[in-house]
């Protein structure tokens, strides 16, 4: 099927798809989405003379973007803030040649080679090669206060903040395996953990739920609903509430120094889902080795294909498999 056929329904529309088809771009190597893996991606693919044409999405470098210090990321012993970090490779991959544009893919067509893809809702890209480096989208409770401490307390990612809290007091909040994982890795940093869960009960396997209800400086506070991350400039304290909704419904606070969220990703993979192979949760299958997609042609890297390690220099690697497979796949063709 081709999404972007013209179709004479009426005038309004044969002007539209006019106005699409007379914006038709073709390019070599598209890269759709930024962040460690897209301009490790562009680097790699750039220097391969892929002349390749990055769209960066709405959050322009991903994730790291709202990392305050980057320490763990090989090559920057002092650290770096995720910003500086990712205009740093954002010039590396214009050096090379990348196109890096603003913009958001607004919708794809993956069915025939070149594969299409709309910008913005007007531009048309027509494509030899696709590397999708969408990343996800941590889960947040919608609390206003996550976001007045996000970088300064509040922290979706243990292994990436954890460091920061050593020696101190923090709270994961989730119930599942991601929480357990957090907190368990964080119990080894840490003074003390809380674990809490809104519901009475875990949602996380057999084992997790062990793992937690063994770790001495984790505890476990089931029916807490957090309600506000508290502090001045830092977080200082949790306030929740216990058994809402129920007839012995009361306020508890807790001091704490960090609040890390353990509620999941949503992975940013549904315009391809009509075309690519999705997982429960709507991560882009790979074929295990590779960046290989379902589709010959289009390859995922980063975490829009990584629901396990989410950490920038995994992305950036897999960003580097990436365009290694797409160079691999324009020779195949004799394209490249």
């Amino acid at each position: 099927m081709n999404l972007f056929k013209p179709m004479n329904i009426n005038k309004e529309s044969d002007k539209k798809s006019e106005n699409l088809n007379s914006n038709i771009e073709k390019v070599k190597c598209l890269i759709i989405g930024s962040g460690p893996a897209g301009y490790t991606a562009a680097i790699y693919a750039a220097r391969a003379n892929m002349a390749p044409v990055m769209i960066q999405g709405m959050e322009p470098g991903g994730q790291l973007t709202t990392t305050t210090e980057v320490e763990n990321f090989p090559g920057y012993p002092q650290g770096i803030t995720g910003p500086a970090m990712m205009e740093d490779l954002k010039a590396q991959a214009e050096r090379f040649g990348t196109d890096v544009r603003w913009g958001e893919a607004t919708k794809v067509d993956f069915s025939n080679r070149p594969f299409k893809v709309v910008v913005d809702d007007k531009e048309q890209i027509e494509a030899d090669v696709v590397i999708i480096a969408t990343g996800a989208t941590a889960k947040y409770l919608g609390l206003e206060s996550e976001q007045k401490f996000h970088g300064s307390g509040v922290s979706a990612c243990a292994t990436c903040d954890g460091f920061f809290y050593k020696g101190k007091e923090v709270a994961v909040v989730g119930g599942g395996d991601s929480a357990i994982e957090e907190a368990t890795y964080l119990a080894g940093l840490c003074k003390k953990v809380y674990i809490v869960v809104r519901k009475d009960y875990f949602r996380a396997s057999k084992a997790m739920q062990n793992r937690a209800f063994n770790t001495p400086n984790i505890e476990v506070l089931f029916g807490h609903t957090p309600t506000e991350v508290t502090g001045d400039n830092v977080v200082t304290g949790l306030t929740m509430i216990k058994n809402q909704g129920k007839p012995d419904e009361h306020e508890v606070k807790i001091k704490i120094d960090g609040f890390f969220l353990g509620i999941g990703h949503t992975p940013n993979s549904q315009i391809f889902k009509e075309f690519l192979e999705l997982d429960e949760v709507g991560y882009v299958k790979t074929i295990p080795g590779t960046s290989k997609t379902n589709v010959d042609g289009v390859f995922a890297c980063g975490d829009v294909q990584d629901s396990i390690y989410r950490q920038a220099i995994t992305a950036a690697g897999s960003g580097c498999m990436a365009a290694l497979d797409a160079e691999r796949f324009l020779g195949s063709l004799g394209a490249h």
